[in-house]
């Protein structure tokens, strides 16, 4: 990312900041052994008209010129100060740097006071690690460089880098002050470090410190983030004076805890109340959910500034406000108020929950016009917008563009691409965030686990879950709902149940992920008993729950369980239906050959039914052969979705497996007339760390002819065991024989040949199908895990199939 540099005087030096860092390392390095101690009276090189010229340039306001002249000149240690110090006081990195550079290139070598100066001002500009670079070349650290450079990693998030520069400074033998030790606190309070924070505290109670206002304050927000309220009370109440930062400490806290009234009572007691007062009780009150009584203080609030708008604006963003945001957003720009990077995250944030694509186009390309500073949130903001707005290349561009994305940046980019499926590449990014020595987070293994889920990647999966135990993740709700999920979705559902079993706390999402997974296994029992010790364990139920549930009495069959649980949910958790109810029900009855129950049950529908609900119902009259019906459900679709592949295709195998060929034909014509694209049917398996993948009668795999060879045996083997081809599936007009070439093809038979090839006798095989696994391939599946005597597991767009012995998990109903 480019450093914009701060305009000074109407100046604005712009460099890259990687390249300054490394330029100053090179001259640190090649000038280090030649600097000498300038003498500031007596010394002939220093000229006194360049010290006088300089500063009179830049006190005019001429910085640009007083830099040019800089570059060509020498200048006395006085000089540098007052110019350090100016680039301090106006947080002027870009200029400071450059000044920095002038002094290594001539040879100049500050003294402490200069080099504690250039520590503060690199700090300020939050440039961490130039500050580091002239901290660790001083030969005498004193206390103001070791305070400031905590603080500078305190402020800037790097709370575990300020607690080792603080081990550092201890083991140097240097007192802290109460400077000092806040800025400590404040990284003890970032990472929630209680028993460090503890040991500063007793540390204050024996430098009788206990009554500084400043350290008091520091106390009560480590003691708040920690989750100790009645330690923070105690702090409190032991202060012998407190001021309005006290007062908001303890309401951030008790907001943070979700004890709004105790919030609202120390509110009350503030005599003079500030705009952070106001903001922390506004943001109390969103946390816990009261937009309306954190309106309601926004609007009484006497005086806001940038902090409040913002504070209530997220508000409104994290509830799914969206359009209040953006109205309140409006509002805040006619007050004259200008948004920061915080304000524009948040509007962002309201595009990406809205698919706002083009809204959050232009909102980007006038933060490029205006010249607006983007700091790492408001560029992570941006990657969040593109990828959920479904551009993942401008997300990867602007993820690309920056100089230093932090892991968020590399979670929300792997994130973006986990959720548009796009497996391989987001593992490939985890991979080059490890080379580069970013330490992934819970968040970054739960996207790539997600990943692994998708692309039903065990190997890989297995891999991050060792390297999460390896590093000693803490527990995480999150996480370990992402590991149930990959165990479940490659095939393992009993690690899966083991991981979640294993789970000391466990969210509602948890119990659904589980109850989900067995209903894609076919094991409808275990999901419903899992539902019922959900209910013991007092976790109430969502929608998603009941979307789970009924998919999962569905695929097993369970007409009156389904109508049993559809009937609970509205009766008795007073959840109202949407879509994915509906469809389910639809599929359950479809799938038992009620059409005539599943239609009524459509024209009862409270709401229009969507294209989900009538593709349901073509499925159904694909899998009993209902024309009639299936004509007028595609018709209905055709309405509401023209450019979905499915329902032609659907349509064309209803036709050709009733022998209408002429109508399969025109069906296909009309796709391709619309310029509807059919998604081809495709099947991979993992093996050797590498994914195959084959496509029907594919003929590009190195290895063809032995799978080739393998199929017309096993063909042989199957036929001489009982094996009939399905040759209804095989939708062309053509001989039998010729069917039966054709089916004999299928990706799922080629990946399975390849399988066989390939690995051990008693290995397990498992693969994956991008579409639903056809009835001839489902029936073949079963003849060789009989044949060969292995496992087989399938994993269609569906559901999972465990073939083995001759038969299937889903009792050939699915």
């Amino acid at each position: 990312m480019m450093l914009l540099g701060v305009k000074l005087h109407g100046f604005t030096w712009q460099q890259h900041n990687k390249n300054m860092v490394y330029l100053l390392r090179i001259t640190l390095s090649n000038a280090i052994a030649t600097q000498t101690e300038w003498e500031v009276e007596g010394d002939a090189r220093v000229c006194g008209g360049n010290n006088r010229h300089v500063r009179s340039l830049w006190e005019q306001g001429r910085v640009k010129e007083a830099l040019n002249l800089l570059s060509g000149s020498r200048v006395n240690g006085h000089t540098y100060e007052y110019l350090i110090q100016s680039c301090v006081n106006s947080k002027a990195l870009a200029e400071g740097t450059h000044i920095h550079l002038n002094m290594l290139q001539n040879g100049f070598k500050p003294n402490a006071y200069l080099e504690t100066k250039l520590v503060i001002m690199y700090v300020k500009g939050g440039n961490l690690v130039a500050a580091r670079q002239v901290f660790d070349k001083m030969p005498k650290r004193n206390l103001v460089a070791w305070t400031s450079l905590i603080a500078g990693y305190a402020q800037f998030g790097q709370d575990k880098g300020a607690l080792n520069v603080f081990s550092e400074m201890q083991r140097a033998g240097v007192e802290p002050n109460e400077y000092t030790i806040s800025s400590v606190l404040k990284a003890c309070a970032g990472i929630e470090a209680l028993q460090q924070g503890e040991q500063l505290h007793a540390r204050t109670i024996k430098a009788d410190l206990e009554s500084d206002v400043v350290l008091g304050n520091a106390l009560i927000d480590m003691y708040a983030k920690c989750g100790r309220m009645e330690d923070a009370c105690q702090v409190f109440g032991k202060m012998s004076r407190r001021d309005v930062v006290s007062f908001t400490g303890m309401i951030a806290g008790y907001a943070k805890h979700g004890s709004i009234e105790n919030a609202r009572k120390v509110f009350d007691r503030i005599s003079q109340r500030d705009v952070f007062s106001w903001t922390a009780m506004i943001s109390g009150y969103a946390k816990c959910g009261s937009l309306k009584e954190a309106r309601q203080m926004f609007d009484k609030m006497p005086h806001k500034n940038v902090v409040s708008w913002n504070a209530m604006i997220a508000a409104y963003t994290q509830h799914g406000h969206g359009k209040d945001a953006l109205i309140l957003f409006n509002q805040m720009q006619q007050s004259n108020i200008r948004p920061n990077s915080s304000t524009l995250s948040s509007v962002l944030g309201v595009f990406a929950n809205m698919g706002a694509l083009d809204r959050g186009k232009n909102t980007h390309a006038q933060i490029m016009k205006s010249g607006f500073h983007m700091d790492v949130a408001l560029e992570n903001a941006l990657i969040d917008m593109y990828a959920k707005g479904g551009s993942i290349k401008d997300a990867y561009q602007v993820f690309a563009e920056m100089s230093q994305p932090n892991v968020v940046s590399w979670t929300v980019i792997i994130a973006g691409y986990a959720h548009h499926r796009y497996g391989e590449e987001a593992l490939s990014l985890f991979c080059q965030m490890l080379r580069g020595g970013v330490k992934p987070d819970q968040l970054t293994f739960a996207s790539i686990l997600s990943s692994c889920a998708g692309l039903a990647a065990l190997e890989q999966g297995k891999q991050i879950h060792s390297h999460i135990i390896k590093i000693g993740s803490e527990s995480y709700v999150i996480l370990e709902t992402a590991l149930v999920d990959m165990y479940a979705k490659s095939g393992r559902i009993q690690t899966a149940r083991q991981v979640f079993d294993e789970m000391s706390q466990k969210d509602v999402v948890s119990w659904n992920v589980m109850i989900a997974g067995y209903g894609k296994h076919g094991k409808a029992q275990d999901g419903l008993e899992l539902f019922e010790q959900m209910q013991e364990a007092g976790v109430m139920p969502t929608s998603i729950t009941f979307v789970s549930i009924l998919s999962l009495c569905s695929h097993a069959g369970l007409v009156d369980e389904g109508w049993h649980y559809f009937n609970c949910m509205t009766q008795d958790h007073a959840i109202k239906p949407i879509a994915e109810h509906y469809a389910c029900m639809v599929d359950l009855l479809g799938r038992a050959g009620q059409l005539e129950e599943a239609s009524f049950f459509i024209e009862k529908m409270p709401v229009e039914p969507g294209a989900d609900v009538w593709g349901a119902l073509l499925a159904a009259c694909r899998v009993h052969g209902n024309i009639e019906l299936g004509e007028k459900v595609a018709d209905r679709i055709f309405e509401q979705k023209p450019n979905n592949s499915g329902t032609y295709v659907v349509l064309s195998n209803i036709y050709a497996a009733a022998g209408r060929w002429h109508d399969a034909a025109k069906v296909r014509k009309l796709m391709t007339d619309r310029g509807v694209i059919k998604e081809p049917g495709c099947s991979w398996i993992e093996f050797n760390k590498k994914v195959h993948v084959f496509f029907v009668g594919d003929r590009s795999h190195p290895q063809t002819e032995e799978i080739y060879a393998a199929l017309h045996i096993l063909a042989g083997q199957m036929k001489l065991a009982g094996y009939v081809p399905d040759t209804n599936l095989a939708l062309h007009d053509v001989d039998e024989e010729q069917k039966e070439h054709i089916l004999c093809y299928h990706s799922e038979k080629l990946a399975i040949a390849f399988a066989l090839i390939n690995t051990a006798p008693g290995t397990i095989i498992q693969i994956v199908k991008n579409l639903r696994v056809c009835t001839d391939c489902h029936t073949a599946t079963k003849f060789i895990s009989k044949i060969t005597e292995r496992e087989i597991v399938v994993r269609d767009a569906n559901r999972f199939h465990h073939f083995q012995d001759g038969f299937c998990s889903c009792g050939d109903y699915w």
